[in-house]
């Protein structure tokens, strides 16, 4: 995506604008890189101790997280980076396993509500002491007390809900 050496004479002016500078493309290298080598490096040990996958075990983990470990099917989706349907296809297995429990939303039922039984309590606090030391190895020790600040702030501002628009600023 960085500027090609020749454009073709026959481009728009404008068009020069969407290439990146060499910042621009060593910045973006280097997330996407993160965004593509971190997962697998993540939910392998988890995966190897647990039988849990990254995704899975996000899930359970914010609903443990919850007030009385119970979560909007959609608050969690977003907060696990899955689509609903993937969701719920996971959730569905964890109701299986005796994990998980749904319901209606009791403040509105137009949602789905997922509370984590004690058996699935039991799970994420068995899988977490291993997902924290594959977050401490590849994301927190590499990283002084600033980056780690940077990396919030970074994140904050990539990162947004459905139906909001990421902010057009580059302004702190």
């Amino acid at each position: 995506m960085a500027e090609p050496s020749n454009p073709h004479p026959s481009e728009d002016a404008s068009d020069s604008a969407l290439w990146l500078t060499a910042d621009e493309k060593e910045a973006w290298t280097g997330l996407v890189s993160l965004v593509l080598l971190l997962p697998g490096r993540l939910e392998s040990p988890l995966h190897q101790k647990t039988g849990l996958t990254l995704f899975e075990y996000l899930a359970l983990s914010h609903i443990s997280e919850a007030p009385e470990r119970r979560l909007r099917m959609s608050d969690l989706a977003y907060l696990a980076n899955g689509s609903l349907s993937r969701l719920s296809n996971v959730v569905k297995r964890f109701e299986q396993r005796g994990w998980v429990e749904r319901s209606p939303d009791p403040d509105d039922g137009r949602y789905t509500v997922a509370a984590l039984t004690d058996a699935g309590y039991d799970v994420v606090v068995a899988a977490a002491p291993t997902h924290v030391r594959s977050v401490r190895r590849y994301v927190l020790d590499p990283l002084p007390a600033a980056d780690q600040q940077a990396l919030i702030r970074i994140a904050s501002k990539l990162r947004d809900r459905p139906g909001e628009s990421a902010p057009h600023s580059t302004g702190a």
